[in-house]
């Protein structure tokens, strides 16, 4: 049993703490003191994401685990190579630069001790940097539960529960990069495993500024979409794209027919594509399930 402030979640699992920081120091300084108190008997991992300012020395000062990286990889990478690292069976992973509270975690556990796979924490109104980010993210997440049938409050919140070795399975698919949470989070449900939600509230951050550059960084959310519906059910994005197409080629031909008597070259490259694309979308289907096809295995065998 373990008790947070006030609160018992009983957990039969180990649980360890992920929390990948480059040049947090400042946030860590504060962040870390409060999640030794809170949460005394749980490995703390920090994935030094080679910075260069005093975020090592930071960590020397509480009974953490460090695991650096010697140049900056990214979140994705950081992510992974602290899940590697944890001995727990239970991986918690949170944002180092503050914006994710310690007292939130009693209810993701509670949450999560009702059998899901996977519990996120749903950021919710105002908890977004900017009003472009919570934008963005709402259309995410509209679109993916669209694609899953199911609902999903927060598709991009890096703040989640999860089981270790299931999120180990999915490890080869992740990026590098910052859009790791949409992977996992659709992965999870291509796989059939339950994913959670938790209503959660994520301050601005007071220290440090963030890694996220909009122009660099804009393209790589924007191929999110594309990668929702990959993950998940390529048919699902191809064939409306293709029946557009289609439907785009039969009314320009329709319109030329009437007008001018003839089929143009306009009207047989709308229908090709049409065509194409659905083909696409049939040998991507056929590619996305050779991702899940050793998903039960009931041991994970490493790198």
């Amino acid at each position: 049993m373990i008790s947070k402030k006030g609160q018992a979640t009983i957990m039969t699992d180990t649980i360890s703490i992920i929390l990948p920081a480059r040049n947090e120091a400042a946030s860590l300084r504060t962040l870390l003191p409060e999640l030794v108190t809170v949460l005394p008997d749980m490995e703390i991992i920090i994935v030094d994401d080679g910075s260069d300012d005093d975020t090592l020395a930071v960590c020397a000062e509480f009974p953490v685990r460090v695991v650096s990286h010697p140049y900056p990889k990214g979140n994705g990478a950081a992510v992974k190579s602290g899940a590697r690292a944890a001995n727990g069976d239970v991986l918690i992973f949170m944002d180092a630069d503050g914006q994710h509270k310690p007292e939130d975690i009693p209810a993701l556990l509670k949450k999560f001790s009702e059998g899901y796979d996977m519990v996120v924490g749903a950021r919710q109104s105002g908890s977004h940097a900017g009003a472009h980010r919570a934008v963005a993210n709402d259309m995410f997440s509209r679109f993916a539960s669209w694609m899953v049938q199911q609902p999903v409050e927060d598709l991009t919140s890096g703040f989640r529960v999860v089981k270790a070795d299931k999120f180990r399975k999915f490890l080869y698919l992740l990026p590098n990069g910052f859009s790791y949470p949409t992977t996992i989070t659709m992965s999870f449900f291509r796989a059939g495993f339950s994913v959670g939600y938790v209503p959660i509230h994520t301050p601005r951050r007071a220290t440090g500024k963030s890694h996220i550059r909009p122009l660099r960084d804009g393209v790589r959310f924007m191929l999110i979409i594309i990668k929702v519906g990959t993950l998940y059910s390529p048919q699902k994005l191809f064939i409306p794209i293709s029946a557009a197409f289609f439907w785009a080629g039969l009314c320009f031909y329709l319109y030329t027919y009437l007008t001018a008597g003839r089929f143009t070259n306009m009207g047989a490259l709308l229908f090709i594509s049409a065509i194409f694309t659905f083909l696409i979308g049939i040998v991507s289907e056929q590619i996305s399930a050779l991702h899940y096809k050793d998903i039960d295995q009931s041991k994970y065998e490493g790198d």
